[in-house]
């Protein structure tokens, strides 16, 4: 079976992805191609000559240090101009402390202060989501749990929010409703049962992996006897999820290795605790939805 950690967890962001995103962020900075900048076009000579840094104002986990070259890039081209230095001086998944410098910039004024807010925004929530999950990994080492991530991301940013999850330490789950079969409460309501969701799952899509969402003890059993061999235990306590857990373990000399996943009510406080009950996995979805961006800013020298 094809577990989260074996697919690629150190692929780099998408660079078409990355260049695409940043396109569509300055159309709405700039409105049409190739837009303008009224502030900044009116009170700076197009020639005129600036740098800087790119600083972490708080502690946190870099991530995304492509976007400051991609994003002056894109604008350079729009304006046609030359497009600016850049020196990286730190890497991605790097926990830095205040103050540091991330990245120094020097070229016209005109292309580093147009991209610096699309450039600031887009690596301030990537920063702020590794951030976020290194947390977690930090509470959870030692427990031999990983943090996985969800589909609760912003539409549009998933490659983003992903990617800086794996920064952070933490695991994809799946990028989207087509690489995994995760069978929840609705599927068994509309199929009919858990066997019969699983049945047609394995004859439309014999290549997935496939999951199941289990509240109850009936539950759990259905889904082990219809061949689920990935659980996700849903918003138990974790006395409860510890006496499922012991349960299916002992049972695993029948069934095979039954890989589980927490899901639902999981926090920092209780992260621990939960992990402690001896699932291989705990599913977040704060950490792409509800995750403070990192303060980065732009200082000119």
């Amino acid at each position: 079976m094809t577990m989260p950690e074996h697919l690629d967890q150190d692929r780099p962001l998408d660079p078409e992805w990355l260049a695409a995103t940043i396109e569509r962020a300055l159309d709405e900075d700039l409105g049409a191609v190739p837009g303008r900048d009224v502030t900044t076009q009116a009170t700076i000579s197009a020639t005129a000559q600036v740098a800087g840094d790119v600083v972490m104002r708080t502690a946190g986990v870099i991530a995304g240090v492509d976007i400051v070259a991609a994003t002056l890039e894109a604008v350079a081209h729009r304006l046609d101009l030359p497009v600016p230095d850049v020196e990286v001086l730190v890497a991605d998944g790097d926990l830095v402390a205040p103050g540091t410098p991330v990245a120094s910039i020097a070229g016209r004024g005109h292309v580093v202060l147009i991209a610096e807010r699309t450039l600031l925004n887009l690596m301030s929530r990537a920063s702020g989501v590794a951030t976020h999950t290194r947390a977690w990994t930090d509470a959870l080492a030692g427990t031999g749990a990983s943090v996985l991530d969800t589909r609760k991301t912003t539409p549009g940013l998933r490659e983003l929010d992903k990617f800086a999850v794996r920064c952070g330490g933490g695991v994809n789950k799946r990028m989207g409703l087509f690489d995994c079969a995760m069978i929840k409460d609705n599927h068994i309501v509309a199929a009919g049962s858990v066997a019969d969701a699983i049945a047609g799952i394995r004859t439309m899509f014999p290549d997935v992996e496939v999951q199941v969402e289990v509240e109850t003890d009936a539950q759990v059993a259905d889904a082990l006897a219809a061949g689920a061999r990935f659980l996700m235990l849903d918003n138990m306590s974790p006395a409860r999820m510890s006496e499922v857990v012991a349960r299916i373990r002992e049972g695993e000399a029948e069934t095979g290795k039954v890989w589980l996943e927490a899901t639902g009510g999981l926090t920092l406080d209780n992260a621990r605790e939960v992990a402690l009950t001896g699932v291989d996995y705990m599913s977040v979805g704060a950490l792409t939805h509800s995750s403070p961006i990192a303060d980065l800013a732009l200082d000119l020298s």
